[in-house]
Formats: structure tokens, C-alpha cells, sequence
């Protein structure tokens, strides 16, 4: 009968055969902590707008958009020391009146949710795209993309990546544009016109067969009032409030392979159940205060804070006002989703 094998040996001479073992760059596998469920490096955190737009606003005094290549501050979880989250940055960027920021490309996914500002604009292969306060515009992975503030305030806005992720795999290239501003084609921000129907699509031509949205605009006001809509006739989710996902309207799947976008409604005095998933999550705040319980730790915001929740960690959100509130986040869903890695949990008490 075969059964389980069991050899005794001195500490000193497994100590031994070790230290040989580390000679040769190998180790007993044996050894490592083989936990049950992931732990992430990454902490819960909140950065606040209050100490937010002061300090990039400085960096708009010291450096010019011709010193850096992109006049952005990094929120640093600090369990990562690099990104918000473990496969995602999030980060603040401002560019003042007349500035302009020239066009690169990267293997980096990216997307840019506008927080203040009037009338910039960035341009994506061509299209040029408004930015105004609360829209989503969208930057694939190596597409040509550079901005530019034409209004007479600063822009600022949140930048999402997949950097984290990009540098994990080891796939990251970068190339600069041959000029410093790309050409804006005629038309611009046709995407518009081409996608944003109501799932109505040109017929006359074929989709799209790139793995991101053609769309690279989504605008706010057309968010809220799906949002709206929907809280006027639904419950919504028991985890998220009324919450809807930003999505490639030819396929109907994520924005980008890598990054999922969401926008949530939480009603006036929400409490929603607790819940956990193998994806990360930044939140940015868009209106609205509470606060985030995140593993058994309160995380307070308000309007314009970003906040990071780890991967596999319990969350549930609190809406502290009799107003709505509502959340823009970014995700690493889909490509989790994509590799077969994405769980989901909800607490066994309903919260924490």
C-alpha cells in the first residue's frame, strides 16, 4: 500500500545541505510559506485632495512641461512603494493655461478622469478629445497621445496605468512622437458621433477589431444620467450601490484589456454589504463623502480623495450624507477575468 514517506534528520545536517543548496542560487520549496489565500502587499489608503492639489500645484512652480515629460505625482501605497495598487498606478496631473505636454506612446494602458478645469484637451492617435471636469478619456496601450490647456485655469486630472503590471511582465517600450504635438484629424472626436448611439454602430463599415474601445471619450453627463436612471428603478448591487461599467461599445467588454472603468451611485445614507475579489480597486471620489471599511479599517473621504483597496480585502462603503455620492474607480478585472484569477467573496456576516 503506498502511503506518505517520513525522514528524520538532524537540524545540522538539513542546515548544511541548505547552505549547499543557496551556493547553486536554489531553495527547498518545502521551506516557503505556502499561505491559502492571497495576501496583498498593497495596504489599504486614502490620499485627500486637501494635500493633494497644494503639493502638485508646487509642482507646477519648480518644473515646466519641457523639464518633465509629464508633470505628474505618483500616489505611492506604501506597502508597494510603487503605485496606488499592485498592478495599478494613480496619479495627479496638471498642466496651466496655454501648456502644452508632447506626444509619446507606451505599451502602458492608461486613462485620464478629469477632476478640475475648463476646456483642454488631449489627442489620441489623431482624435483630439475634450477634457472636462468628471470624463473619461481613454488612452490604449501604445497609442499616440499628448495635451494641451487652451482655457485660461489649470487642468487636473487622474491618471490611471497599468504600470505595475507592465513592469512586472517585463513588456514595457516607450517611443516619442517625431513632433512635439501630434496632428489632430477633421473631425475631431468623431468617436462620439461613430459609438455613443445607444448601441447603434455604423453599418457601413467594419468594427473594430482592436482589443480596446474605439471610444475614447466618455463624458460624465451622460454617466450621471444613466446613474440616476438607474437609482430611480433598481436596488442595485448589495455591495456597490448602482453601479455601471464603462465599456467598448462595439463588444460590449472592458475599456482595455488590462483596466476595467466603473462609476457607482450611492444613495443618501447607503450602507452597503461587505464583499471582497482578487481585483484591486482606486477609487477617486467625484462627489459626495463617507467612508470606505476596508478590512475592519475606515478610510474617510470626500470629494476629489483617491483611495486604494488591495486585492481580496473586505470592503463595504457608507454614503454619510442624505445626498448622493458617487465613485469613478479603476480595476485590474479584466485581466484577472482574462487569466482565470478573478474570485469574488462576499463576507459571511453580511458586513464587517
Amino acid at each position: 500500500m503506498l502511503k506518505r514517506s517520513s525522514i528524520q534528520r538532524s537540524n545540522e545536517e538539513l542546515k548544511a545541505y541548505f547552505a549547499d543548496l543557496a551556493v547553486q542560487n536554489l531553495r527547498p520549496l518545502w521551506t516557503v510559506d505556502q499561505p491559502k489565500e492571497p495576501k496583498s502587499k498593497a495596504v489599504p489608503y486614502v490620499w485627500h485632495w486637501r494635500d493633494l492639489r497644494s503639493r502638485v500645484m508646487r509642482a507646477a512652480e519648480l518644473v515646466g512641461t519641457e523639464e518633465a515629460e509629464r508633470r505628474v505625482l505618483v500616489l505611492t501605497n506604501p506597502g508597494t512603494q510603487w503605485g496606488a495598487a499592485n498592478t495599478l498606478l494613480a496619479n495627479i496631473q496638471v498642466v496651466l493655461p496655454g501648456e502644452t505636454v508632447r506626444a509619446h506612446r507606451h505599451t502602458n494602458a492608461a486613462l485620464r478622469f478629469i477632476i478640475e478645469g475648463k476646456s483642454g484637451y488631449t489627442v489620441v492617435d489623431g482624435q483630439r478629445c475634450p477634457m472636462i471636469p468628471g470624463d473619461l478619456v481613454i488612452t490604449p496601450s501604445w497609442s499616440w497621445h499628448d495635451h494641451a490647456n487652451d482655457s485660461d485655469v489649470p487642468m487636473l486630472w487622474l491618471d490611471g496605468l497599468d504600470g505595475p503590471l507592465v513592469r512586472m511582465l517585463e513588456v514595457g517600450f516607450r517611443e516619442d512622437y517625431p513632433e512635439e504635438i501630434q496632428p489632430a484629424c477633421e473631425g475631431n472626436d468623431n468617436s462620439q458621433s461613430r459609438y455613443a448611439s445607444g448601441g447603434l454602430l455604423p453599418a457601413w463599415e467594419a468594427a473594430p477589431s482592436t482589443p480596446h474601445t474605439p471610444m475614447y471619450r466618455y463624458p460624465l453627463k451622460q454617466a450621471k444620467a444613466a446613474l440616476e436612471r438607474l437609482a430611480a428603478q433598481e436596488t442595485g448591487s448589495l455591495y456597490d450601490g448602482v453601479i455601471l461599467e464603462y465599456t467598448n461599445p462595439v463588444t460590449g467588454g472592458p475599456v482595455m484589456p488590462t483596466i476595467g472603468c466603473y462609476i457607482q451611485l450611492l444613495r443618501g445614507g447607503e450602507h452597503t454589504e461587505a464583499h471582497r475579489h482578487t481585483s484591486c480597486v482606486c477609487y477617486h471620489v467625484v462627489e459626495g463623502s463617507g467612508y470606505t471599511l476596508v478590512d475592519g479599517q475606515r478610510l474617510e473621504w470626500e470629494e476629489k480623495d483617491v483611495l486604494s483597496v488591495p486585492g481580496w480585502a473586505f470592503h463595504e462603503h457608507v454614503n454619510t450624507t442624505d445626498r448622493p455620492a458617487v465613485l469613478f474607480s479603476l480595476t485590474d478585472i479584466p485581466a484577472k477575468r482574462a487569466l482565470g484569477y478573478y474570485r469574488e467573496q462576499a463576507h459571511y456576516s453580511g458586513r464587517q
